[in-house]
């Protein structure tokens, strides 16, 4: 009866090597954008959580699943063992299975995510005109949003303030835009001083789809690996089978 082919065995163990650590990039990358100070901004800023903080947290569990798929690939490859490869056959395909489901999802659901945020936005629009104690606490926050990011308001710019925009924070002013960035063309006069003219929204907006591009691009690239580590775990399980 056939043996198992030597160039099979080390290939399949030489992919599931790199397989576990791309599944240490996935989780180190993951969870980079889920702590970073930018993702902790945008989290206030929406005053909830949004389809980015899923997607990575889905990408850190998908991490975390692949780093253990990768080490049983190793150890089944090594040692021929059939449950071994079975179990990675089966996981690797669960997974690829759920990826394929949530890229389906996500794109037929997307208009209704966008719906979502905008009426987050607005609830938080809501705060930033409320004068409760706990909305000041918001508003302070998010002040500190608008001074980094250099914008003022959420939707509709600094009249997203209503009657608070002129309610004094400290020794600073809502949306004060410097001396500096008034040639820079970030500044237009608003009740008869300059603020930042671009919307928060925008903002979080833009980082949402910059930082989702990096997870689809992830999320795809994970599963060209997944195909292949299909076909190499099913190869080896057969020779090992006739063996």
């Amino acid at each position: 009866m056939a043996g198992v082919s030597g160039c099979m065995k080390y290939s399949m163990f030489v992919f599931n090597f790199l397989f576990w650590l791309c599944g240490s990039a996935i989780l180190g990358v993951s969870v980079w954008i889920r702590v970073s100070k930018e993702a902790q901004q945008v989290n206030t800023c929406s005053h909830t959580r949004t389809i980015l903080f899923a997607g990575v947290d889905l990408l850190i569990a998908v991490g975390s699943i692949i780093m253990v798929l990768g080490f049983l690939g190793c150890c089944g490859a090594i040692k021929e063992s059939r449950c071994m490869l079975l179990l990675f056959f089966i996981g690797l395909l669960l997974i690829l299975i759920l990826q394929v489901t949530g890229g389906i999802l996500g794109a037929v659901y997307r208009s209704q995510i966008e719906t979502s945020l905008n009426k987050t936005l607005l609830e938080s629009v809501n705060k930033l005109q409320s004068s409760t104690e706990a909305s000041k606490a918001f508003q302070e926050k998010f002040q500190e949003f608008e001074r980094m990011n250099e914008c003022c308001g959420l939707l509709k710019g600094p009249a997203d303030w209503g009657k608070n925009f002129n309610t004094p924070f400290g020794n600073s002013k809502i949306c004060q835009c410097g001396i500096t960035d008034a040639p820079k063309g970030l500044c237009t006069l608003f009740e008869g001083r300059y603020v930042y003219k671009q919307p928060c929204g925008k903002v979080v907006m833009e980082y949402l789809k910059d930082h989702l591009l990096i997870i689809m691009g992830m999320a795809f690239g994970l599963a060209v690996v997944e195909i292949i580590g299909l076909g190499f775990s099913m190869g080896l399980y057969c020779q090992i089978q006739r063996k």
